[in-house]
């Protein structure tokens, strides 16, 4: 029987066609209690038909071992035309990301391909410390076609939370779209928590919460479906507010583990010039009455965004959440936007001002000018960010960080996905924040597309831009490899907070810059990670037995 197998790390992604995949240097993954750590079984089917394996764990830990398949996704844009030569793929085809739950006639033996299944070890909190052997039995009906041993060590210190926020930008109407559910039904807030709920548990702790219909990737002109929290009614131009909805959010978030939110932004994308989707029940007519067509600097809108921010930090403030609450006013403007964003904020700079206000951008001149006090920086221009070093600077990626610097596109290299755990500790960064959960629409949001079928919002972004979960049955997400590599970045992250909690920060830096790291510069291989791991944890033991 013709069958090979390999021992790969979860940076590895593990394509049809591919043989010159390295083997994990270590048969011992070592992590911190409430910590998954992940590895692959990649194997090679060499006979000419198809047929079906299965597999056995056995461990003493085996519970907390989840097996999954690693399935091809169709990626007609892998990539821009502007890269770097550290892509492992430029042309379209089938890339590995979607992870499956094992069915129960287990997975397939692709005859002249290699395929990989996905394992994760998942302690928690009460896991008792040692080293575990994981045994995977790998078998085609009576015959075993390979007998794996890694072992895994679960230290005697729990993974701190993560210590800033993360967001990554969930798009509730493109859940509503999907599976056809009435926003706000109860479907639709079973389908959202469980959503969020898979957020919060791979380290996204920060949610965009919808108070008007996110103005966000919308064409001119055009609309997304509303998705309100806020219920408006006018009565002789005074607004009062019903916060049901909210309030059933922010509880929802929070029982999901979600510790901080942002409010949806209060102006249009790219430019501030017009105000979002206001809907509102008004001459007794539930109707539209601001949107594309509301000057962002009138007079009306801002009466308006006086009454609701006064209204709504009440409210946050009696739920407990008002100082863990970030709000936007423009997401993305550029130097052409310059005055109209300075205009918009004037309108709500002093209801705003004992307020976190956010923004992604890309020119340190908001910054430099008092417009932005906290920004989001694109990590390819945060270098003028950081020889001026506001208090408190983010960063964020999208499409456009597409050369040399970190990203998740399916068609990079998971240690490119996974160096951003270091680099946001090591440049102290207070935050971090992408564009797409869970976007299932075109660009523009023009109109819906199956994520299963078109996983570049139609030829618009790089695969994996704009989304890291696909819709699975019964309102369920279905995990990507990409979400379990930022997973990792992110554990990364918290346990280079646990050393320095133990050792001092110096110790950690040492660390991590044995071997250059910068945002556009770091080593291009997956060793780099493995190793800096390794000898954080080794610390993080040798400290802790001492203790």
């Amino acid at each position: 029987m013709e069958f090979w197998y390999k021992v790969v790390s979860s940076m590895c992604k593990v394509f049809p066609a591919m043989e010159n995949m390295k083997e994990m240097e270590s048969s011992i993954l070592t992590g911190l209690k409430g910590e998954t750590v992940s590895f692959q079984l990649a194997y090679f089917w060499g006979e000419e038909e198809t047929a079906r394996g299965s597999i056995k764990v056995c461990s003493p830990i085996e519970e907390k071992v989840h097996v999954r398949t690693v399935n091809l996704v169709p990626s007609e844009y892998p990539c821009h035309t502007k890269r770097d030569e550290g892509y492992l793929a430029t042309e379209p085809g089938l890339y590995p990301d979607l992870l499956c739950e094992m069915t129960p006639w287990g997975f397939p033996l692709v005859p002249g391909q290699w395929r990989s299944l996905w394992i994760d070890v998942e302690s928690d909190e009460n896991t008792e410390p040692g080293l575990y052997p994981v045994k995977l039995c790998m078998q085609s009906g009576d015959d075993t076609l390979c007998d794996v041993e890694v072992l895994c060590e679960v230290l005697d210190i729990i993974l701190p939370k993560l210590p800033i926020p993360h967001t990554e930008w969930f798009h509730s109407d493109c859940l509503a779209d999907y599976y056809g559910v009435e926003v706000f039904s109860e479907k639709y807030w079973e389908i959202v928590e469980a959503y969020v709920q898979t957020a919060a548990r791979r380290h996204c702790n920060m949610l965009l919460t919808p108070v008007f219909t996110p103005p966000l990737d919308t064409a001119v002109g055009g609309e997304r479906r509303t998705v309100q929290l806020v219920e408006v009614a006018v009565s002789d131009g005074k607004y009062s507010f019903d916060f049901g909805n909210l309030r059933r959010w922010v509880h929802m978030a929070l029982r999901c583990g979600v510790e901080y939110f942002e409010i949806s932004h209060l102006f249009t994308q790219w430019g501030a010039k017009a105000a979002p989707k206001v809907m509102a029940v008004k001459d007794g007519e539930y109707q539209q009455i601001f949107g594309w067509d509301t000057d962002a600097s009138g007079a009306q809108y801002r009466e308006f965004l006086q009454q609701f921010l006064t209204a709504l930090k009440r409210e946050l403030k009696e739920l407990g959440v008002l100082k863990k609450t970030y709000f936007h006013v423009s997401d993305e403007p550029h130097m052409e936007h310059l005055e109209t964003y300075r205009k918009a904020l004037g309108g709500v700079a002093e209801a705003l001002k004992d307020c976190k206000v956010i923004d992604a951008l890309s020119d340190v001149t908001f910054y430099r000018e008092g417009l932005v006090r906290e920004p989001v920086c694109a990590i390819d221009c945060i270098k003028p960010f950081l020889e001026e070093r506001p208090d408190k600077l983010w960063g964020y990626y999208c499409t456009g960080q597409c050369q040399n610097v970190s990203n998740r596109f399916m068609s990079l290299p998971g240690y490119r996905t996974r160096i951003l755990g270091a680099q946001l500790y090591k440049y102290e960064l207070a935050g971090f924040l992408h564009w797409g959960y869970n976007f299932y629409n075109a660009r523009f949001s023009r109109y819906a597309v199956d994520p299963y079928r078109c996983t570049d919002a139609d030829k618009a972004f790089p695969s994996g831009d704009a989304f890291l979960v696909y819709p699975g049955k019964d309102g369920r997400p279905e995990e990507s490899l990409r979400l379990m590599l930022m997973d990792e970045a992110m554990s990364d992250y918290c346990a280079l907070k646990a050393l320095e909690q133990l050792a001092g920060r110096e110790k950690v830096l040492a660390f991590i810059n044995e071997e250059k790291v910068t945002f556009d510069e770091y080593p291009r291989n997956e060793g780099y990670l493995l190793r800096l791991r390794e000898k954080v944890n080794g610390a993080i033991r040798e400290i802790s037995y001492q203790i």
